[in-house]
This record gives C-alpha cells, structure tokens and sequence, in this order.
C-alpha cells in the first residue's frame, strides 16, 4: 500500500515494509539534521503542543476507551489522562537540570582535566504500547523521548483501534512526521519495525514478548527498556487495617477489570484474619461495583474484558481451579457477550491450577491463607522477580523484612498501584518482570546516552607517552604503586 506523504503515516494502517522503511528512513536524516538544534525550548514547545492536543481530544479518548472495552470516563481521566499530562507537567519543570552537563569529579591519575556527563538523544525510538492503557502507554514514553530530544515511532495495539486511531489523530496534528509518527497494524507489522536499527526500543507487555523484542533488538545491538509484568504478590499481615487492606486492594485488582500489569495477583493472608479479610473483601466490591452480577453488568464503573480471546483465557482459568477443587468465595460469573467477568475471589488454591502459574491479568483474586510468613517469602522467591509486591500491616518491622528478603520492580506499603503515578519513582522490573526504567528524570535517562566529556588543561599525561626510556619507565612504576 502506497501513501500520498509521510504526513499520512499518522492515520494510516501500515502494512508494507517499504512504507515502513521510508517512515524510518525519514527520521533518521531529520534526527541528524536536528542535532544541536533541537533545543530545550524546542522540546518544551513540543510537549505544550503535546499537552493541548490531549486536552482537545479529551472527549474523543474517553470515547475512543468506552468503544474499545467500555472504560468507565473517570477511570479514563485518572489512569489515562492524568499520568501521560503529569508527566509532561514534571518533564517541563525539571528538563533545563536534567540537560545540563554534570560535572565528574576527577581524580589523582587524570590530574589536570575537567571532566562531564553529558546527555545526548539516542537517535530514532521505537515505542511499541499495548492495549490494557493504550493511550497512557504510548504517549507516556513519547513524553520522555522527545525530553530526550529523540525522532520516535509509535506503534499503539491493534486490540484497541478505536483509541490508537485517536492517538494517531493526535500525533499528525500535533508533530511533523519526521519527528513523530504512528504505524498501526498487527504483530507482522510489529515484526517489521523491530527488523529495523532503532537507536532504542521501549515496549511494554508481556514478558513472553519482551523476549521476543529484546531478541529482535540484539540483531541490531539496539538498547531497550522493557516493562513486562509477572505475578505481583500481595501480602496481608497478621496486624493489617483489614478494611484498608479490603479498600486498596479492590480498587487496584479490580480497575480496568483487572488489565493492569502491577495489579495484585493473589494475596496472601494471614490466618488469624483470613476469614474477616474475606468478607471485608466481598463488602468492598459489593460497595462498589454491586453486590450481584447484574449489578455489576449494570454500573457504568466497571470495565469490560478487552476481547473474545482474552475473555475464554480468563474464564478457562477459572473453570481450571474449580475443576481441582478451589472454592469461589465471590463472582466466578461470566457472560461471553458482553466480554463481562464479574469480580471474582478464588479460595482453597493448589499449586497443579493454572491461576497459580500464568499472570492473571484479569478481574480473579486468589485469596491465599498461610501461617508462617518465611514460607511466603519462599514461595515468592522460588518465582521469577515480580513487577511490583504489597504488603499491608501496622507493624513497620513486618514490611521491613518483607522488602529486605524479597526482590522486586517495586514496593507498596500499604497502598496499591499508586507508585505508578509518583513522577520522581523510578517506573520498572527485574529481569522478568522488566529492564530499565520509566518515568520521570528515569524515562529521561533511559532514552538519553550519557556522553563522557573530557577537557585538558594542563595534565601531564604526556609524560608517561612513549619512547619508554628509563625515566619514563620510572614514572609509570611509580604511578602504579602510587594509583593502583
């Protein structure tokens, strides 16, 4: 398929490799053409740009997410909308400190020289966002790759079409096409992309395709930051506030139907209070999203399964632990329909169930009841590094040692799914739950290449260049002993 300009790339569902390569091709010259050009003024009026834009299309995005998997409108604004405009409110405060050159300080060998860290953008970015926050996902990193003063792809998921049209409408209105620009299509599309040499590439999703893009990068030694997920534990301990715990815990499982890479997986509760953890649980669903099926099919609070495919995943892991015995505290409902899974609680777990395997990423909790926390921890460890781990207690000492014996992307205290909204946090995994960092002056960095920057003033380096002649040979033994 041909197009008529490269202004088109934006709202065009790009197929061939010959678009894609001139698309490509068309950044590369105009990132080196911008270079010592593209200045902090230059980047902040982008992102201004960015940021009106986003306000103009605030009822198409709300829309556009309703359309694609019936996202209730302030679920929209405080997971959507409120991040990707905080973010760019944060960027712009703190870009001028984050440019500047950091002075080095020097040491005894380099005696003489001045020596700076100095950021420079990596070149041409590819942003490869997923479904589950299509637009947050996508402009979030835009944000911090063009504060890095980088060209940048976006490919946003075909899953949600109805916001990635919107994203796209926005970025052709919003920047030249040699510095932004978006390809739609399906993973062959995407297969396409990673076959080219990006200077970098951010993907969120899964880590079973994080794989999969950082093998693809390595063919082109290109650098990556990938945000995968994994099976974020949540631990509720002996002296928790079980409403608290009940409050947080609903609201960061159970938003976008459970679609949240560093939602809750399952909880672990403490035996003394599993039985008024339950029932505070079933009391804070009923509370907010209904306390039956059909109210719960009937708020406009409560998001939808993305499509088909997704919905029979989530509901065979559902028919799989009640086929080996587990009990459905609350939910287990499902209509296929409507792509609807009521908020479902799943006791009496075993280790041959599928939930205790796969990421949920979906509206199940398994609620899980232990004694000794030591085996807790264990079984966390015995599993691959979590995006994000909660523990929920009044004793300070008790998520201490949690934190101090367990590894993670992240921790929260007593809260859930909040740290992804605090701008000065660094935002990712652990091997298999993610590499680098977004987020912040960390997005910025990890779209930035810190240059080493050395200047001579009078260093007496020379003094030890050859011919090796007997003094010279004297004063780098004596360097040696005196440095090493």
């Amino acid at each position: 398929m041909q197009i008529a300009s490269l202004a088109e790339v934006g709202a065009t569902n790009v197929s061939t490799a010959d678009t894609i390569n001139t698309t490509f091709s068309a950044l590369q010259g105009a990132q080196l053409a911008r270079r010592g050009s593209f200045t902090l003024d230059a980047r902040i009026a982008q992102l201004d740009r960015l940021r009106d834009s986003i306000k103009r299309h605030e009822s198409k995005i709300i829309a556009a997410c309703a359309a694609d998997f019936q996202k209730p409108a302030p679920e929209v604004k405080l997971t959507e909308l409120l991040p990707v405009l905080q973010e760019i409110r944060h960027t712009k405060r703190h870009l001028r400190k984050w440019l500047r050159p950091r002075r080095v300080a020097g040491s005894i060998g380099v005696l003489g020289t001045k020596s700076y860290v100095r950021p420079e953008p990596k070149g041409v970015c590819l942003i490869i966002a997923p479904w589950n926050y299509p637009l947050n996902l996508a402009l979030g990193p835009l944000v911090s790759a063009l504060a890095a003063g980088n060209g940048v792809i976006i490919k946003p998921s075909e899953m949600t079409p109805h916001t990635s049209k919107v994203i796209a409408d926005i970025v052709v209105e919003t920047f030249s096409p040699d510095l932004v620009s978006v390809i739609q299509g399906d993973a062959v599309v995407a297969q396409k992309l990673l076959a080219l040499p990006f200077d970098h590439i951010f993907f969120t999703g899964s880590p079973a395709v994080g794989k999969v893009v950082m093998e693809a990068a390595a063919k082109n030694l290109s650098s990556v930051t990938l945000e995968l997920g994994g099976k974020s534990p949540t631990i509720v301990g002996p002296n928790a506030n079980i409403k608290k715990a009940a409050r947080n815990i609903v609201w960061g499982k159970f938003s976008n139907n459970g679609q949240t890479c560093i939602a809750p997986d399952h909880v672990f509760v403490h035996i003394n209070i599993r039985d008024q953890f339950n029932e505070a649980l079933k009391t804070e669903i009923g509370r907010v999203y209904g306390k039956t099926p059909e109210a719960q099919k009937s708020t406009a609070d409560y998001c939808r399964i993305v499509n088909g495919r997704h919905f029979e995943r989530i509901s065979s892991l559902i028919d799989d632990a009640k086929s080996k015995g587990a009990k459905i505290l609350e939910g287990g409902v499902t209509d296929t329909d409507q792509n609807f899974i009521a908020p479902t609680l799943i006791s009496n777990i075993s280790n041959d169930m599928d939930i205790t395997r796969e990421e949920l990423f979906g509206p199940i909790l398994p609620v899980i009841e232990y004694d000794d926390i030591d085996l807790v921890i264990n079984k966390i460890n015995g599993n691959p590094k979590p995006l994000a781990l909660y523990v929920f207690d009044k004793n300070k000492s008790f998520a201490k040692y949690i934190v101090d014996q367990t590894s993670s992307g992240a921790v929260g205290v007593n809260l859930t799914v909040v740290h992804f909204l605090h701008p000065n946090l660094p935002f990712g995994g652990v091997n298999h739950s993610g590499i680098g960092a977004a987020h912040g002056e960390y997005g910025f960095r990890s779209f930035s290449h810190d240059k080493a920057l050395m200047e001579d003033r009078y260093s007496l380096i020379h003094l030890l260049f050859p011919p090796y002649t007997g003094w010279v040979r004297r004063l780098i033994d004596a360097a040696v002993r005196i440095l090493g």
